[in-house]
């Protein structure tokens, strides 16, 4: 089958490789959607905890094309979309209801190989069939909706309290509108990109502002801060506008070497709470839950469609700002 398959940092193929089998208590997927995350950015970059080599890809839908001993349920040849988590179920984490901080933690596409390719394993009891009238792209969007639940069960926001969003990409379009129905009041949202802004404002941002003019802000805080870019020089920006007693949360990905700077006295001070939202965390299904009552707009967020040709070199090119969700055909 083919496959894309990142050797080592920046180098990345599509070639043959050995087709997965359904091992017991797995179905193998023939993928018709893979999206590409900024994750997929990251590992490309080698700035992720991925081994090499491995063939990245953790948000797809498609089809069973086979199952493994064991596995009931399902059938070959049922749309499905499936959570990407690998938790070892044993471990303290595991046992408290924090799976993504297993201690032996792994991911389709992250750990082992994912769903850029035309065929992935899967643990069948990671698999959701797709309702009629659910299409293979909206199905691709459930694994980084389950991000976004995850995140909002980390903020906890209250109703009517403010929100500033900086970064404005697939994945904060998609916290505009959780925030938005989550109650915030004033929802503000910051991005280089007039386009994205524009499409905030439709998804229920009450404020945008260019990145270029961010010094509009200043002096303006906010009751809960989110950072969806994992850019050093944004998540510093970001902080100075949080208010006394403000929640700030860290969604989007940095390098692993990043670092930014904090005042400890700020955060002793203003009783500042500061939350990670690492992935997803059994938020998978209502995420699904999500996304089939339409609670959220995914569709509109996809920028383009590639082949998997196409993907080693729109990997290795510089990130186009005005792109939101690009998807794999296979």
């Amino acid at each position: 089958m083919k496959a894309m398959v990142m050797e080592r940092p920046r180098v990345a193929v599509v070639k043959e490789v050995p087709e997965p089998k359904a091992g017991p208590g797995e179905v193998v997927v023939k993928v018709s959607r893979t999206g590409i995350c900024g994750t997929d950015f990251h590992i490309f970059e080698g700035e992720f905890l991925s081994p090499y080599p491995i063939v990245p890809g953790h948000e797809f839908s498609g089809t069973i094309h086979e199952l493994g001993e064991g596995v009931q349920g399902l059938s070959v040849g049922d749309r499905v979309t499936a959570d990407p988590s690998l938790f070892c179920g044993k471990c303290v984490c595991c046992l408290t209801n924090r799976g993504n901080q297993c201690a032996e933690w792994g991911a389709l596409g992250n750990t082992i190989d994912g769903s850029m390719a035309e065929l992935v394993a899967v643990p069948a009891c990671n698999v959701v069939q797709l309702p009629e009238g659910m299409s293979f792209a909206t199905a691709a969007f459930v694994e980084p909706v389950a991000c976004v639940v995850h995140a909002m069960n980390r903020l906890r926001l209250q109703a009517g309290q403010s929100a500033l969003l900086f970064g404005a990409g697939a994945m904060g379009l998609q916290l505009v509108q959780a925030l938005a129905r989550a109650g915030a009041g004033r929802l503000t949202v910051v991005d280089v990109s007039e386009r994205k802004l524009e499409l905030a404002r439709s998804l229920g941002a009450t404020e945008t502002v260019n990145a270029s003019a961010v010094g509009s802000l200043s002096g303006q805080t906010f009751d809960a801060v989110v950072d969806a870019t994992g850019l050093p020089a944004a998540i510093e920006l970001a902080m100075a506008h949080m208010g006394k007693t403000a929640t700030y949360l860290q969604f989007g990905v940095a390098p692993k070497e990043a670092q930014i700077r904090l005042s400890p006295f700020e955060l002793y001070h203003r009783d500042w709470t500061i939350l990670g939202s690492m992935a997803i965390n059994r938020t998978f299904l209502p995420a699904f839950e999500w996304v089939k009552q339409g609670r959220i707009l995914l569709e509109p967020l996809v920028s383009k469609v590639i082949s998997l040709e196409e993907t080693p070199e729109f990997l290795a090119r510089p990130k186009d700002p005005e792109l939101l969700k690009v998807q794999i055909q296979l």
